[in-house]
């Protein structure tokens, strides 16, 4: 029987979870930096409550809302159950042309607190409708340019479905140098039960694993420094 999330915390797998906004010039995918040739574009003044983006991973769409009624949808891809796309409330806080083959012709930088997520184009168009990436949201690269052209900056993206990931499998185990929603669900528990004394940045540090191990030791649990499933038990996260 496949393991189900625990009705009475339900409240916390729908966190709005509003992010600090990014330096521009440390954006980047995983690592990856725009080449020379890469053109930000200028800031731009967006019209409040005009635009809105929804993307709902599980059905692999985005839809584009203008005043609150949807005018365009595209299929696209998202990331894999090791690097889910981040759900939560998030606002598009960069806009950027020619960041790389990888990253097809346009992207829409997201102010994702623990990493650095964005919509973008793609050289692997096989992709779209899966789930292959790395946590960003892929589209085809005409669609990114039509969606790039529309959307102007802080326009809203929520992005729908369970912190915990997909609720027909069991949560993914999370071990130092991960990071995510369920990361910061994680660090909220260990905080609220006076394990944790860091920032619930979403950022699995070393300062997680020791809080995370103590709380292991507490409850007979191994100390390993992995929430397995028998933590997220432990925790009332699932049943």
């Amino acid at each position: 029987m496949n393991p189900t999330y625990n009705d009475k915390f339900k409240p916390f797998f729908s966190l709005r979870l509003f992010a600090f906004v990014w330096l521009v010039g440390s954006l980047a995918c995983f690592g990856w930096t725009p080449s020379a040739s890469a053109d930000p574009s200028p800031p731009i003044v967006a019209a409040q409550g005009e635009y809105a983006i929804e993307v709902y991973p599980q059905q692999h769409r985005l839809h584009v809302l203008k005043h609150g009624k949807i005018m365009k949808s595209y299929r696209v891809a998202v990331g894999n159950p090791a690097t889910p796309t981040p759900i939560g409330e998030y606002k598009i806080v960069y806009k950027g042309e020619n960041w790389g083959p990888s990253f097809g012709p346009r992207w829409l930088g997201l102010n994702v607190p623990w990493g650095h997520y964005g919509i973008h184009g793609t050289n692997k168009p096989f992709s779209i409708g899966q789930h292959q990436s790395h946590g960003c949201i892929r589209m085809l690269n005409r669609d990114v340019i039509e969606l790039y052209q529309m959307i102007p900056l802080g326009t809203k993206v929520s992005i729908y479905g369970h912190v915990l990931g997909d609720l027909n499998h069991g949560p993914r185990d999370l071990a130092e140098g991960d990071v995510g929603g369920d990361v910061q669900l994680i660090q909220s528990r260990l905080k609220s039960a006076g394990y944790f004394n860091g920032t619930c940045n979403g950022k699995f540090r070393s300062d997680t694993t020791v809080a995370l191990k103590k709380y292991q030791r507490d409850h007979r649990l191994p100390p390993n420094g992995v929430v397995s499933f028998q933590v997220y038990r432990e925790m009332w996260l699932v049943e």
